[in-house]
């Protein structure tokens, strides 16, 4: 290997280790800015949404035949789980990190205890030596003047007093020891639970991803029926997105009727009066805090293109995002606004679109349906009931978000936990 050869890969090795070391700070960075309270209120969190996924399992296992529904929520019980354990492991490093702490306050601890013994064991020696009070005497009148003399008893007392502080030096030292030694032994009892905590999850995920690898297999015996019910989900998103449009149509044209009654130039787009310009700032300025269109749910399909679950080799595009909750559940309306539309499509049950401004959320796949065009809706107000579809055991919220005429990925909008 010739010098040039031979330098190349020494700079190349170089900057993967560099790379590596950055890496790892970040990690480590990131670990240390959660704090013990964050990384325990979060798992609280994932646990509540592993129990709640598992619940809507439970619902569709009722069906003995796999269904897909099944399939997406292994899928984000799997995930759920991978994050409940990187949980896990970043609480233990912080238990680390101050164990580590802990260990080092022990030594220092100790060191000094050591040393505060040192010093007033050659307190006590010299106070024995010097406890003759005719001593005492003897050294305070061998002074050769009044100034003296007051000094030398001056420093019998400071001397009396630094030795009774150094007493409690020594008393304030092995208790705080004594402290940090019962702390270090919770810490390490606090990471004995949650290796074994780990230790489980780790065995769920296994058996978890055994379980889907099970379904998996038996779906892809079922593979023309899957692709027969995408395209129906094709063709239900296609006239759902055609009645959206219809709707904006619509209401662009009333706006240019009105606007030719009054002799006015008529607008391209829907002109917003100074009540809903503000109600649209109000709802832009609430991006990622807008509550979930249910109750509770879990995101099955997220918005934009994607693989199929099942069939890699096929895209999924979707307008929203499809959430899956419990039978009997309402959609609700995640902000203030007005129904502008509410229509039916044969075999996709009903929809409804709210308007809020500029913007537009589209509630689809109802059942029965709770408010009319016109009508003037809350935040958190129920507006339908959501279709329950027997053959899956499932229910499926279709959920859009629009401003103007572009489609907007709800994920960023709604709150992150419902």
């Amino acid at each position: 290997m010739n010098r040039s050869s031979t330098k190349a890969n020494s700079n190349f090795f170089s900057c993967l280790l560099f790379a590596f070391l950055i890496l790892l700070g970040t990690q480590n960075s990131f670990a240390q800015k959660q704090t013990k309270k964050d990384l325990e209120n979060k798992k609280k969190q994932i646990q509540k949404e592993i129990d709640y996924t598992n619940q809507l399992l439970a619902e569709t296992k009722k069906n003995k035949k796999r269904s897909l529904t099944e399939l997406v929520a292994l899928n984000k019980k799997i995930s759920q789980r991978e994050e409940l354990i990187a949980n896990i492991n970043s609480q233990i490093y912080l238990l680390d990190k101050e164990i580590k702490e802990n260990n080092e306050s022990i030594k220092g601890l100790q060191n000094d205890l050591v040393k505060l013994k040192a010093e007033y064991a050659k307190m006590i020696y010299y106070a024995y030596k010097n406890q003759d009070g005719y001593n005492r005497l003897v050294f305070i009148f061998a002074s050769k003047d009044f100034e003296q003399a007051y000094m030398r008893l001056k420093y019998l007392q400071q001397y009396s007093d630094f030795r009774h502080r150094q007493a409690e030096k020594i008393t304030n030292t092995r208790k705080s020891l004594n402290e940090k030694v019962q702390e270090l032994e919770a810490k390490k009892t606090d990471k004995r639970v949650l290796l074994t905590g780990e230790e489980s999850e780790k065995k769920n995920l296994t058996s978890e991803k055994g379980e889907k690898e099970q379904v998996f297999t038996q779906l892809q015996e079922q593979e023309s029926k899957l692709k027969k019910d995408l395209e129906k989900k094709k063709k239900d998103a296609q006239n759902l997105q055609q009645a959206i449009q219809r709707a904006i149509q619509k209401e662009l044209e009333k706006a240019q009727n009105e606007a030719a009654t009054k002799n006015k130039p008529k607008p391209q787009k829907i002109v917003l009066t100074p009540e809903t310009q503000k109600l649209s700032n109000s709802f832009a300025s609430n991006k990622a805090k807008l509550p979930w269109p249910v109750v509770k749910g879990i995101i099955s399909e997220r918005f934009g293109v994607h693989p199929h679950p099942l069939m890699p080799d096929i895209d999924i595009n979707n307008n929203g995002v499809d959430i899956t909750t419990n039978s009997g559940a309402l959609a609700r309306s995640v902000f203030n606004g007005e129904v502008t539309a509410v229509g039916s499509m044969p075999g996709a049950g009903q929809f409804v679109i709210i308007r809020h401004g500029e913007f537009l959320t589209i509630y689809a796949n109802l059942k029965d349906v709770y408010v009319k065009t016109g009508d003037a809706v809350t935040t958190k107000q129920n507006i339908g009931s959501i279709l329950y579809d027997e053959e899956d055991n499932k229910t499926v919220l279709q959920f859009q978000i629009w401003k103007g005429q572009a489609k907007l990925d709800p994920e960023g909008w709604i709150f992150k936990s419902n």
